[in-house]
């Protein structure tokens, strides 16, 4: 199967499998998907990327960053999608709000 160019709709799909594979959507799971959960997991998962850079700039292990990295979106897209929010919506809004910020001018 080829994988590249998938959407955030395929990626969520494709989250959501795993995680109802794994039985964390029943009621009795011992990791229930609930927002508040999700968002916890979400930041842990972020801060574990900043382990990657503690005490340097250099990325040492680029495979381990991505993991990280591929954690965090996967929190992300199951938050967003448990949460009834169209990330690709809100992502793009996000964007045309940025343009119009006013940004610090760098000198």
């Amino acid at each position: 199967m080829d994988d590249k160019g998938l959407t955030i709709a395929k990626l969520t799909a494709r989250m959501h499998e795993l995680v109802k594979s794994k039985g964390w959507y029943e009621a009795d799971s011992k990791r229930p998907q609930t927002p508040r959960n999700l968002a916890v997991s979400l930041a842990i998962e972020a801060a574990e990327i900043l382990e990657h850079f503690q005490f340097g700039e250099e990325i040492k292990d680029r495979d381990e960053l991505g993991s990280e990295l591929a954690d965090v979106t996967l929190y992300l897209l199951q938050l967003a999608s448990v949460s009834g929010i169209d990330l690709e919506e809100a992502v793009l809004k996000k964007i045309e709000v940025n343009k119009g910020r006013k940004w610090d001018v760098e000198r």
